[in-house]
């Protein structure tokens, strides 16, 4: 197994080269198929698919959308970097005194937190998953240390079916639904919006994420039982330091531990007063008041401003990805919007599948994307579009349509290292070490969602 994991890892470093350089692959491609099929005029050909890149590029929209994900996995991380969270992690790390009860409690915590924020999920689990190590090589405890950071991985496949999944939460947003559809007649049959209490707190979401949470600890528990300690060496370092500061004037107000705290309650209340009255129907879970929920927790885990910023310049680079990968995508998305390309791939989707098939071919078709576009919202700008017209056709549940596409993109996250270097770098793993963990996980998560897709929606 630690042989395949070998060559696994080193094939994806070998056929698969960066998430940017695959989107300028995919433009290209996405560039020739509306050259040479796309509904637009023959003597303008070149210059027009060249103007609808141009426009989906800068798509205010988009950019709208770019910056809102961008803040939800900046904000989760600065939050999963306070003293809080990291006293918590202290904390819980005491518990994994075997393999079994270590990864089992860091598949657990991080599952829970990733159904909260993906970006506070994704740090989370790295951040938990060292300290188990730190703990367990002080107090000589034998661990499966792979094990442990590949349990720390598993928010990743259940993220998008949390609050801050890119594509029931987009959904939420008032028009997005509108805006993907291209088709006059069915634009006139799309609802505005999809509140998230049709998606992610549906009752079969709900059960659903329940048996996730259940499930995978239990799952790397007897995995645990079943597999020998390793001896991987545990580098001791700082992950959050503090400096001592004379401080004069203004500079008093920056760190002050109330200031801020009191700034972020100021936002909570305020989005307390927003929520009153729209409880039953989650209308009011769009992605900005996501995001100004995490800037409130934000300033009130860190006290205050001058610790928040220091979150900050430590978690940016973590959004470097979506800042200039989305755009891209976005471009892809003019290229098939304004050229026809949609309407005829949700033709053909049309002609070949049910109301019964659909949702399942759109799992799977979500999971082989991913690969390819290892991001949700990326994901939801190229795909979006194609699920929404092909469901509208053939009178499919849009929520039900929406999940599958987010059960296959989350899925594929144990079989693509990209978004686990954040782990790698916090626990000095390497990705064929916890690859084979991964893959068993996504086994699991396969069945539940399969069943889910069949049986509960």
């Amino acid at each position: 197994m630690a042989s395949f994991s070998e060559k696994y890892a080193n094939g994806f470093r070998k056929f698969l080269p960066t998430p940017f350089t695959i989107a300028i692959i995919l433009t290209l491609i996405v560039f020739g198929i509306a050259y040479k099929w796309g509904n637009i005029n023959d003597a303008n050909r070149l210059v027009d698919i060249s103007n609808s890149w141009y426009n989906g590029v800068w798509n205010t929209g988009g950019m709208k959308f770019a910056m809102q994900m961008m803040l939800m996995l900046l904000l989760g991380h600065v939050i999963a970097l306070s003293k809080p969270i990291d006293t918590a992690l202290n904390y819980l790390a005491k518990f994994g005194t075997t393999t079994a009860k270590a990864a089992a409690i860091v598949a657990f915590s991080t599952i829970l937190v990733s159904l909260f924020n993906w970006g506070l999920g994704l740090v989370f689990g790295a951040i938990f998953a060292y300290k188990v190590g730190v703990y367990a090589n002080k107090h000589n405890i034998p661990i499966n240390y792979p094990l442990v950071g590949a349990s720390g991985y598993t928010g990743l496949m259940v993220w998008h079916g949390g609050i801050s999944g890119s594509a029931p939460i987009k959904a939420s947003d008032a028009g997005h639904i509108q805006s993907l559809v291209i088709d006059n007649e069915l634009k006139q049959i799309a609802p505005d919006f999809i509140p998230a209490s049709d998606t992610i707190f549906s009752s079969s979401n709900l059960i659903t994420s329940l048996a996730l949470l259940i499930i995978l600890p239990l799952f790397v528990y007897f995995l645990g039982t079943n597999v020998k300690p390793t001896k991987t060496p545990i580098q001791q370092k700082v992950l959050h330091s503090k400096k001592e500061l004379n401080l004069i004037g203004a500079e008093k107000l920056d760190h002050s531990k109330w200031f801020g705290f009191f700034i972020g309650f100021l936002i909570l209340f305020y989005l307390l007063v927003k929520v009153n009255g729209n409880v039953s129907s989650f209308s009011f879970l769009t992605p900005d008041f996501i995001n100004l929920s995490l800037l409130g927790l934000g300033l009130i885990f860190h006290r205050s401003i001058s610790n928040f910023l220091l979150g900050i310049d430590k978690a940016i680079g973590g959004v470097s990805g979506i800042l200039i990968q989305f755009p891209i995508y976005f471009g892809i998305m003019g290229i098939m919007k304004d050229t026809g390309l949609i309407t005829n791939i949700s033709e053909w989707f049309s002609s070949i599948s049910s109301a019964d098939s659909f949702p399942v071919m759109t799992f799977f078709s979500a999971g082989l994307l991913n690969i390819f576009v290892p991001s949700g919202g990326g994901q939801w700008a190229v795909q979006g579009p194609i699920i929404i017209e092909t469901a509208l056709k053939n009178n499919i549940s849009l929520s039900k349509t929406i999940m599958a596409m987010a059960y296959g993109d989350q899925l594929t996250n144990m079989l693509q290292p990209f978004w686990a270097l954040p782990l790698l770098g916090i626990t000095g793993l390497k990705a064929k070490d916890i690859l084979p963990y991964t893959l068993l996980i996504m086994l699991v998560g396969l069945a539940i969602f399969v069943i889910s897709i069949l049986f509960l929606w």
